[in-house]
């Protein structure tokens, strides 16, 4: 249904560009409500969730706890720490605007309402809305992809990239109770406003990035690198005042704000250090106390410990480490990725350099690259595809997108099955 919906772009195109995108948008979630179907049907009784799970399992499963955690009970007033006061993983590490979110429209359920008693109805409401609020944002997200890369790429390319997006190997964060799908909205409209200098946007999506999840720091970046792009090229385009100056206020908005968490919750706990022990509880299961933080730690961290589950030298696990770092730098010399928006490129770059510098490198880090989404997406749809291609490109990514959701979802019983 959807090869034959995007093969046929030409109906698709008399159509309004928010329509179009809908109707890829629709049939995307339907296939991946048929995968997660498929995966409840093959789950095994040793699974995270149990043999048969339903989609309010998966949708309220992993992550999603600790967002309903926070609608339900808010943040602790203190870190929670083991025997030897050591912190322990707790809701710190999560942002609220998601959950909040979730929990008033929740509120509209009966039984839900603001000061309910009855916990279980309030939780299921929270976890149905919190699928409704990824739902629709994820159709945000994919005509704001739309929207970023139709100058570039054309009417019909820009729709088989949107078709990428919604069909991907993590389309099921656009269904599920995780912040994933609202930030991604946030991301790509902030590169449309920066691509259509419509600055004023950015003042009320800047602070709501900021506290939806971690990453919003790199838009700061994406910025200045922006300016920096603008006054080199100020011959052939001058650049006004005006921008300079919403240039410099967004990028110092952004900046403030992307610190702004982690002092709200040492400020809260009384703890100078409580958001980075929190994150660093995370990263302790795999590499045990190593007392603090230094930026692009974790990736040499994780190649010790992947050296060690793969039972190979640490040498080899540092030298992946840097074929990685090869090809993510190699990635922006593809004349797929050249031919994009300089938005779309300088945001991918500015998202991997603060994926390298905090990121501890596990199963999660596909999910955490998400917020790259338009940029592959983008170059997944070159002009130098043809349509066949793009259709088992597709056929491609909708199979990964099944072994992501069982292999997490179905099946997550071990260390290297976490989303």
């Amino acid at each position: 249904m959807a090869e034959r919906t995007l093969t046929r772009p030409r109906a698709l195109l008399t159509l309004p560009v928010w329509a179009r995108v809908l109707a890829v948008y629709v049939v995307a979630r339907i296939v991946t409500t048929v995968l997660v179907s498929l995966s409840s049907s093959l789950a095994p009784e040793d699974g995270r969730h149990g043999a048969d799970p339903s989609m309010l399992a998966y949708i309220s499963g992993w992550d999603a706890a600790w967002y309903r955690e926070i609608a339900l009970n808010g943040y602790p007033g203190e870190i929670p720490v083991d025997e030897n006061g050591q912190a322990q993983q707790n809701a710190w590490a999560f942002m609220p605007v998601y959950p909040w979110l979730a929990r008033i429209l929740a509120a509209i359920v009966p039984g839900a309402g603001f000061g309910s008693d009855d916990v279980w109805a309030v939780a299921e409401a929270w976890a149905v809305s919190a699928a409704i609020i990824s739902l629709v944002a994820g159709f945000f997200a994919c005509w704001g992809v739309h929207a970023l890369l139709v100058d570039r790429l054309g009417r019909v390319r820009a729709l088989w990239a949107t078709a990428f997006v919604a069909f991907g190997p993590l389309a099921l964060m656009f269904q599920v109770g995780y912040a994933e799908a609202l930030f991604l909205a946030l991301v790509v409209w902030a590169l449309v406003a920066i691509k259509n200098e419509s600055w004023w946007w950015l003042y009320a999506i800047i602070p709501a990035m900021a506290f939806t999840r971690p990453g919003e720091l790199a838009l700061p970046l994406t910025i200045a690198l922006y300016g920096l792009w603008r006054i080199r090229h100020r011959a052939e385009r001058p650049i006004e005042r005006r921008e300079v100056v919403h240039i410099l206020a967004t990028g110092a908005l952004g900046t403030v704000l992307g610190f702004a968490w982690p002092v709200i919750a040492n400020t809260v706990t009384g703890n100078p250090d409580a958001y980075l022990e929190t994150e660093l509880a995370w990263r302790s299961g795999w590499v045990g106390e190593q007392g603090g933080f230094f930026p692009g730690e974790g990736w040499l961290q994780a190649a010790r410990a992947w050296s060690g589950i793969w039972g190979i030298p640490h040498a080899a696990g540092y030298l992946l480490v840097a074929v990685i770092a090869a090809c993510a730098i190699g990635l922006f010399f593809l004349p797929a990725v050249h031919g994009l928006g300089i938005e779309t490129k300088l945001w991918g770059a500015s998202y991997l350099v603060y994926t390298a510098l905090v990121v501890f490198p596990q199963s999660s880090v596909f999910r955490l690259l998400l917020p790259l989404a338009p940029l592959a997406a983008g170059a997944l749809a070159t002009p130098r595809l043809l349509r066949e291609s793009r259709v088992l490109i597709l056929v491609g990514l909708t199979a990964l997108q099944f072994w992501w959701i069982h292999a997490m979802y179905g099946h997550g019983n071990t260390f290297y099955f976490i989303p």
